[in-house]
């Protein structure tokens, strides 16, 4: 069965989030991202939150793609917040970018681990609440 993962982003970051989708492909992981589900409604609804809702309860992981941009959102730090009570904490991570090495005043956001990238490129797996973590060549929770 292939593994999934919902996708938190905002809509602005579509070649982030589309970039993201390719590197979890290769290690076999099926990311969801909203915007390219034919069956969302066209505009925000009750039934996009519920769409939404049973897309995190029903994927395995839950990614947060953390750009200024996902946290200005107003979707955003809901879903998170949702995901919170769906999944286990080992079940959620923070997917850093370059403009998020901060926590843009949202200081929830080191509840959860993340994943970096170093200034070569390579990924750093950092535990919930730390700020030094190990280089990987696959994301380990996947």
């Amino acid at each position: 069965m292939q593994k999934t993962a919902f996708l938190c982003h905002s809509h602005r970051d579509d070649k982030l989030a589309e970039g993201l989708q390719a590197l979890l492909a290769e290690q076999g992981v099926e990311l969801y991202i909203d915007w390219k589900d034919a069956s969302m409604p066209p505009e925000p609804n009750r039934e996009t939150a519920s769409r939404i809702q049973h897309r995190i309860k029903t994927c395995d992981w839950f990614l947060f793609l953390a750009t200024a941009n996902s946290m200005a959102s107003r979707w955003c730090p809901w879903e998170l917040g949702y995901a919170d009570c769906q999944k286990q904490p080992d079940r959620i991570a923070i997917v850093q970018t370059s403009d998020s090495t901060a926590t843009h005043g949202n200081e929830y956001m080191q509840l959860y681990r993340r994943v970096d990238t170093s200034s070569a490129g390579e990924l750093l797996w950092v535990p919930a609440g730390s700020n030094q973590g190990q280089f990987v060549r696959t994301v380990p929770f996947l």
